[in-house]
């Protein structure tokens, strides 16, 4: 995955580019240095599984690593711009858009009847059917879309608190507050419910809190900090992540994806790995890109791996998603790619508007939906 990579400090956010970190936190990329491969030629399409483009439609502009939030046959998005808005993915119309006067730094999150993001001015705000709830300050910025779950909303912030409101009212009810490394990733992290358990990511650790008071239950290193200076030591967990009954199977940033029981709070098995997005799976396998576009899987049950594939290599692609006999993955030139999920063979290549894909594609229903940099959302159904 060879996109700007943002991280940030406890006070000041700088940027750089992943094939760039040794340059300097203060800088975009090096004056000079080695030219950007080239994506990977891919040939002609050749259709094995059939989708045609069922609906498209138009929102702000969206950042790299957008989290799209599906609700049975309901999406809701959140843009940069402050556009948040919930689409029936089955048909394509929209069920509410509202603009929130204010940019967006997180993806959106709902249960159906509230929707909740974060703010770049450091709040939270939380909508029912469209119409603003609440809204709150935050002790910092989030990069991870709120968990909205059991009339509660989870917000998991830059500084790796987190907190807890009430849905109806946005009282807080608890903060957990962790130790910080220097820099934390400037892209969503971990955070989901898993039973009566709120999993959240915590540095390099898969972490289970209660979500009445936020206590720890159980603390789960996927990997450990290592290197000299603080970028190396960067090993914050990036969402999606890959949940089959109570394994959740995750990626420590640039250095390893693993997979934990969260009812037992154990690490069952870890895997050297380079990217830095994160990962898809099913009951067999798990799936997740590395740095330099290489898709690969892995046994679900011991880490094992399965296959790989070089065909996608040097197109920046997005997380995975796991959908039935194919891997779904976006890339940065706008394309979609089904492959086969049993050896990575392509299966189809489908068009948005060449933007980049952002973030993970999700389904909602029987719905494929894409969305993309500049404001894109495409619907796709089987043929």
């Amino acid at each position: 995955m060879n996109r700007a990579l943002q991280c940030q400090r406890r006070r000041p956010v700088t940027s750089t580019w992943l094939a760039a970190l040794a340059c300097s936190l203060v800088l975009l990329g090096c004056s000079s240095g080695p030219k950007r491969p080239q994506p990977a030629d891919l040939g002609p399409n050749v259709v094995l599984q059939g989708v045609r483009t069922a609906w498209s439609l138009r929102t702000g502009p969206l950042p790299d690593a957008v989290q799209v939030a599906v609700v049975g046959n309901n999406v809701v998005v959140a843009a940069s711009d402050g556009t948040v808005l919930s689409v029936d993915a089955a048909t394509g119309r929209e069920n509410w858009r509202v603009a929130a006067g204010v940019g967006l730094a997180t993806g959106a999150g709902s249960d159906g009847r509230l929707a909740a993001a974060g703010s770049v001015t450091s709040e939270l705000l939380v909508w029912e059917s469209g119409r603003l709830l609440w809204r709150t300050r935050l002790s910092s910025q989030p990069y991870t879309a709120p968990l909205v779950a059991g009339d509660r909303v989870f917000v998991l912030g830059g500084d790796r608190s987190v907190t807890a409101f009430d849905g109806r009212t946005g009282r807080l009810l608890w903060t957990q507050q962790r130790t910080s490394e220097p820099l934390v990733l400037r892209q969503p992290g971990v955070l989901l419910a898993v039973g009566d358990t709120l999993v959240v990511g915590l540095s390099a650790r898969l972490t289970g809190l209660s979500p009445d008071n936020g206590s720890v239950r159980w603390e789960a290193p996927l990997a450990s900090p290592r290197g000299i200076n603080d970028i190396e030591r960067l090993v914050d967990l990036t969402a999606p992540v890959s949940r089959v009954s109570d394994v959740v199977c995750a990626r420590a940033f640039q250095v390893s994806i693993g997979c934990v029981s969260t009812s037992r709070g154990s690490v069952l098995w870890t895997r050297p790995a380079t990217g830095a997005g994160g990962l898809a799976g099913d009951e067999q396998a798990v799936f997740a890109a590395e740095a330099d576009g290489t898709l690969v899987a892995w046994r679900r049950s011991d880490g094992e791996r399965l296959w790989s594939t070089d065909r996608l290599r040097h197109r920046q692609l997005t997380g995975p998603l796991s959908l039935g006999r194919s891997v779904v993955v976006g890339d940065q030139q706008g394309l979609v790619h089904l492959l086969a999920r049993e050896d990575g063979a392509p299966l189809n290549r489908l068009v948005t508007d060449g933007s980049g894909v952002a973030g993970t594609p999700v389904l909602a229903g029987n719905t494929l939906v894409v969305v993309t940099r500049s404001g894109g959302i495409f619907g796709f159904a089987p043929e």
